[in-house]
């Protein structure tokens, strides 16, 4: 496990995508499990709407064979119900017989003729505004309809029979009361699943009596008229719907009475998972345990034979990377063959480099020698030089020729010191500005300071590693510069010499200011110094220009390009450096 958590975050990465992949290709087990599911619970839904069609057609012909068995007593009563003891013969027969609230005897008009009722009935009823009376009397034999509050101050169910004279002369009718109660399906149906309520509605679906009505209160203004139609055509029907409670509930109808009473049976809808928390085994558990075994076997093998090896090969390059060529994979002799192929390239790898850094670092350092030489003969060669012309200098008579010899000695030791600054550097391609105009102060305030008064100098300067070719122009118009001060403001007075790099990113000044009585020469006289210090800023791609000091003395100034730096050395440089330090982003330093 530490082994695990101390793997690369890249190749931690490659393990979970191999893994991801394969559990993909492995996710149509689970799809098929899904699958397997959906047409188990199909099949489900399917077994239950029929259940629920039988149930509401047994409800049916359970409570039809009690409006059928009230047809045969009102047929069978028809020819005596004209007769003076009507009432009493009515009223016994709903005494005797149970489930009959009252026997009417109605007259052509619609009035009863004489009745019988329990307590609380009503005996005479006037029935002429009654659908199903109407309907008797347009030439229906049977006919019923819910029976209204003048009849049953409970609810009932009007069962009425066509009375005929000879000839089909309608004579009446003759109707039973029948309490809805007595009508009501029975839940105690084995079939009927958990939670299945019963009701009687109308041909319109308005519930005439039910278990608990809230199972037919439909949401969002629905009704069980849908269902209606096709019962009307002697069909059982299903259908599903959202109950007044939030509930999604399967129904089932069945005609009772012909179009004007159904029965309506109602059970809760199974859900989705219903049928795999009855076989989570097989429909769930095998399928996800097929995945998740896959899945980690998938890990493990991954592990193993492929992340395991890339690490250790991941590790061997990043040493490979920092230098060290004398490591070897010697482990991978136990990775498969494909893993010590890639070994073994490493391994061929790291000998070809390390002969070949070998051979070019031997040439580098004989390269770096020779040039260290040559810089050093050089040096030699312009010291040389100088000192040649320090002996001619000393042998002239003539003040201006020794002035002037004086002035190209300078100028050849300025040189001089470039090359000696190169090949006692570390790097002899680039030398720091700052350094290097420090010593350059320090040599030409020093050659002076035997020949006459003090002069004191200070040294402002920032960082800037360049190119030596860059650094030759730099250096002989610093020479002017301080040579033009020491002859026209410290000669015969001393004085303080102060000397200023900046660089501003694209931009770089150097100023060498003096204290002495300020500018006295105007441009038309230039000498060959303003002269030549011209010519070295241009060189620079800069201008130079003489300026009066704002405390007294003078300014002699060169705004030039900034050339391209490399990495500074200073280390407060390095902290804005990177790996190439551009114009513009080295820190300013003080010496």
């Amino acid at each position: 496990m530490k082994r695990f958590l101390t793997r690369s975050p890249r190749f931690q990465g490659i393990r979970f995508r191999m893994g991801m992949a394969m559990a993909i290709a492995l996710l149509p087990i689970l799809v098929l499990g899904a699958v397997q599911a959906q047409d188990e619970f199909r099949r489900q839904s399917i077994d239950r709407q029929a259940d629920l069609q039988q149930a509401a057609g047994r409800a049916a012909m359970t409570a039809k064979a009690r409006l059928d068995t009230a047809t045969v007593l009102l047929e069978a009563l028809a020819p005596e119900g004209n007769g003076p003891a009507c009432a009493e013969r009515l009223s016994s027969l709903v005494d005797r017989v149970e489930g009959f609230q009252a026997l009417y005897r109605v007259g052509t008009g619609g009035a009863s003729v004489c009745g019988g009722a329990v307590e609380g009935a009503a005996a005479d009823v006037d029935f002429r505004d009654e659908v199903w009376f109407q309907r008797l009397r347009r030439g229906e034999t049977i006919a019923v309809g819910q029976a209204t509050r003048a009849v049953s101050f409970t609810p009932a169910l009007i069962v009425g029979v066509r009375w005929e004279r000879p000839r089909g002369v309608f004579a009446g009718a003759m109707a039973a009361v029948l309490p809805l109660q007595d009508l009501q399906p029975d839940l105690a149906d084995r079939s009927l699943p958990a939670g299945a309520q019963a009701a009687l509605t109308d041909e319109a679906g308005q519930v005439l009596v039910a278990t608990d009505a809230r199972a037919f209160d439909l949401r969002r203004g629905e009704t069980l008229l849908g269902w209606v139609e096709r019962a009307r055509q002697g069909e059982s029907a299903t259908f599903d719907a959202w109950d007044a409670t939030g509930e999604h509930r399967d129904y089932a109808g069945a005609a009772l009475a012909g179009r004007d009473v159904y029965v309506v049976v109602s059970a809760p809808s199974p859900g989705l998972l219903s049928w795999a928390r009855l076989n989570p085994i097989g429909v769930l558990l095998l399928p996800l345990a097929a995945w998740l075994t896959a899945f980690a076997a998938v890990m493990l093998v991954s592990e193993r034979i492929v992340i395991r090896w890339l690490d250790y090969l991941e590790r061997i390059a990043s040493l490979y990377a920092r230098g060290r060529y004398s490591v070897r994979p010697v482990q991978a002799a136990n990775a498969p063959s494909e893993i010590r192929v890639l070994a073994s390239t490493l391994d061929s790898l790291a000998d070809a480099i390390s002969t070949r850094d070998g051979s070019l670092n031997e040439s580098l350092a004989e390269k770096d020698a020779l040039m260290r030489e040559i810089h050093h003969r050089v040096k030699n060669n312009l010291q040389i030089i100088s000192s040649l012309l320090s002996m001619q200098q000393r042998a002239l008579k003539d003040e201006p020729a020794k002035v002037a010899l004086g002035d190209t000695r300078q100028r050849i030791s300025a040189l001089a010191l470039i090359y000696r600054t190169l090949y006692q550097s570390d790097d002899i391609r680039h030398a720091d500005a700052r350094d290097f105009i420090n010593e350059l102060v320090g040599q030409l305030v020093a050659a002076e300071s035997g020949r006459g008064p003090l002069v004191t100098s200070a040294i402002d300067a920032d960082s800037l590693v360049v190119d030596p070719d860059k650094l030759a122009p730099l250096a002989l118009w610093l020479v002017e510069a301080v040579s033009n001060a020491q002859k026209h403001a410290f000669a015969g007075r001393g004085g303080a010499l102060q000397v200023r790099f900046r660089v501003h990113g694209d931009t770089s000044v150097l100023e060498v200011e003096d204290d002495g009585p300020g500018p006295q020469e105007e441009p038309a006289k230039a000498g060959v110094g303003r002269t030549l210090m011209g010519a070295f800023a241009k060189q620079l791609r800069g201008e130079a220009e003489l300026i009066p000091a704002p405390g007294g003395g003078t300014i002699a100034r060169m705004v030039f390009a900034t050339p391209e730096a490399v990495r500074p050395t200073d280390p407060q440089d390095l902290e804005r450096s990177d790996a190439v330090v551009r114009p513009g982003t080295l820190t300013r330093t003080r010496r």
